[in-house]
């Protein structure tokens, strides 16, 4: 193990980033077991922050101390020390998973932690862990960039080509990511096809993207609702199986019949959006 160590990760210089990787998965199971122990009404547990009676979210202790461990990184950038940088990265990931825990208190700018919707923070959580992690096995989606002969060699034309197509990439990704696809949006980063296959389907009915331009367009909003429920029906009816048969003996009567009621309460078309905020065809 120790030899590992050394030579997968403290020898290419990722013991910060494992230190966040830790420190982000440390923080999102302290934070998850913290919010349910205080839905419980543990007697023991602290509760929540209230003072003054205003409730403070965690994510607030997450920007502060994202705040402070990466002014405290820039600080000792120059001459700080391995152990320093390490502790710091796993201060930044414990203040990273606070915040991402509550993503959906910020994409959609109310407390929807419980809700439906709540589940948002959930899948970014989880993509985070998953790209950290193809990070520290070596994935990187600007590699080339960091090549050696690449950067000494290549003519001027191609490394700007090879920028701009960097650049392409991040943006396309940004398009995927706000038509709800966020797992293919991040993992397209890595694998440029699930790029192009995500900015060309339809966007997800509840995403920003439908609310942007599929307001006016019901037809293609009955398409994106359509093809959601369609998709997302056979991973509800296999949970709705598999809690069945924790539960007693399964019904696959009863799993279809749940699945098109949950499909139903929690396929939505997204509200129009304001004319001024619509992106233009």
């Amino acid at each position: 193990m120790g030899g590992w160590l050394q030579h997968a990760i403290i020898e290419p210089g990722k013991l910060p980033l494992l230190m966040f990787f830790l420190g982000f998965i440390g923080g999102f199971a302290f934070i998850r077991l913290s919010v349910r122990m205080i839905r419980a009404q543990v007697r023991w547990w602290p509760g929540n922050v209230t003072p003054g009676g205003q409730h403070v979210h965690h994510v607030v202790f997450g920007v502060v101390t994202m705040l402070i461990s990466g002014v405290w990184v820039i600080a000792v950038y120059e001459d700080g020390s391995s152990t320093t940088g390490a502790v710091l990265a796993a201060a930044f990931g414990i203040g990273a998973a606070l915040v991402l825990d509550e993503f959906a208190l910020i994409f959609y700018l109310k407390d929807v932690y419980w809700a439906e919707q709540g589940r948002t923070s959930v899948d970014a959580v989880f993509v985070a862990i998953a790209v950290t992690g193809l990070l520290l096995l070596g994935a990187r989606p600007t590699a080339i960039l960091d090549v050696e002969d690449f950067r000494g060699e290549a003519p001027g034309w191609v490394r700007a080509l090879v920028a701009l197509l960097t650049l392409l990439s991040f943006l396309i990704a940004a398009v995927v990511i706000a038509k709800g696809k966020i797992w293919t949006g991040l993992f397209g980063m890595f694998f440029f096809p699930a790029l192009l296959v995500g900015a060309i389907r339809l966007s997800r009915p509840g995403a920003p993207w439908a609310r942007w331009r599929y307001g006016d367009r019901p037809k293609r909003m009955r398409r994106a609702l359509e093809r959601e429920k369609r998709y997302r029906r056979p991973m509800i009816r296999a949970k709705i199986y598999v809690q069945d048969l924790v539960a007693g003996k399964p019904s696959a009567e009863h799993a279809r019949v749940a699945t098109e009621e949950e499909l139903e309460r929690t396929v939505h078309a997204a509200p129009p959006a304001p004319h001024h905020e619509r992106v233009p065809r």
